[in-house]
């Protein structure tokens, strides 16, 4: 199983920007499609975006479409999202995850993958956005 460490939260003003990251070891990355998903206290997790295993797909759940970027390094083992004008509404705790199913289709059926889509996940990573 995929271990995966993300990086990158901080507390940051409305309308900023932030990336994050993550970084995969122990499993085959680049067969495996990776999401972000986030998470307040009291709530559900929730996706935020997906990418499949070669990065030419991709998935953002509504609120987020036209702000938010995924993307991958698979020589480097590591998947990004970009987050631009940034909402205080944005404030989470944003988890990586991968799902380890060989070149996955979970990305790209134009529904948000749940979180049991995924089997392997980080830590988590805060992101603090302040009106």
């Amino acid at each position: 199983q995929v271990q995966l460490v993300e990086s990158g939260g901080q507390l940051v003003q409305a309308g900023d920007s932030l990336r994050l990251s993550c970084t995969a070891s122990g499993g085959m990355f680049s067969s495996l499609a990776m999401g972000w998903f986030r998470q307040v206290p009291g709530k559900e997790r929730t996706f935020v975006a997906g990418i499949n295993w070669s990065g030419a797909n991709t998935f953002y759940t509504d609120s987020v479409k036209g702000r938010f970027t995924i993307s991958r390094d698979n020589d480097k083992n590591m998947v990004f999202l970009q987050m631009n004008n940034l909402r205080p509404e944005d404030t989470a705790v944003y988890y990586c995850a991968a799902d380890s199913r060989w070149r996955s289709t979970v990305i790209g059926r134009d529904v948000d993958p749940q979180t049991s889509d995924f089997d392997s996940w980080g830590q988590g990573t805060q992101v603090t956005v302040s009106s």
